[in-house]
């Protein structure tokens, strides 16, 4: 069988495109992956030592939603990764709830977002609060909502 120029040309670059479309980072990319795809959180020792030696300013993630990215900074004890610390506990299932929150998460009308039960009623389960005096796109906190306090109204 005879290839054309225009036939190999062709063949190079779909294969060039397939290639880059390969390299392009599936799902939230908000959350780091190890090898086996599996999404692995930060955790609190990496950001004890970063915060330790950077301002309360310093960014120590970024989450996304879409294109548009809300950060975690170190922050004081009143907002951001050192009150979600003290206040809320820190660990890889913090830091994967909150990337969940934020990337599919619904808007919770406190400037965040919130992930909720499958039921009906839907209850929260759990918020991100958006909005801190470093810049209105820092994670002021996030938490477990507590289901007790969550008053879920709604016709089912």
């Amino acid at each position: 069988m005879r290839r054309t120029a225009s036939c190999v040309l062709h063949t190079a670059l779909t294969a060039g495109v397939t290639a880059s479309v390969l390299l392009i980072p599936a799902g939230s990319a908000s959350a780091a992956s190890d090898p086996g795809g599996k999404a692995v959180g930060i955790a609190a020792d990496s950001i004890a030592a970063t915060c330790k030696n950077h301002g309360k300013n310093h960014v120590v993630r970024k989450y996304y939603r879409g294109p548009k990215f809300y950060t975690l900074r170190c922050g004081t004890k009143t907002w951001g990764w050192k009150h979600i610390k003290a206040r809320h506990g820190w660990n890889t299932s913090m830091d994967k709830k909150i990337s969940a929150a934020i990337w599919s998460g619904e808007p919770n009308g406190r400037g965040g977002f919130s992930t909720y039960t499958n039921s009906c009623p839907k209850i929260e389960k759990f918020r991100t609060i958006i909005g801190t005096p470093a810049g209105g796109d820092d994670l002021l906190t996030a938490y477990k909502v507590d289901q007790t306090r969550a008053a879920a109204v709604a016709k089912c």
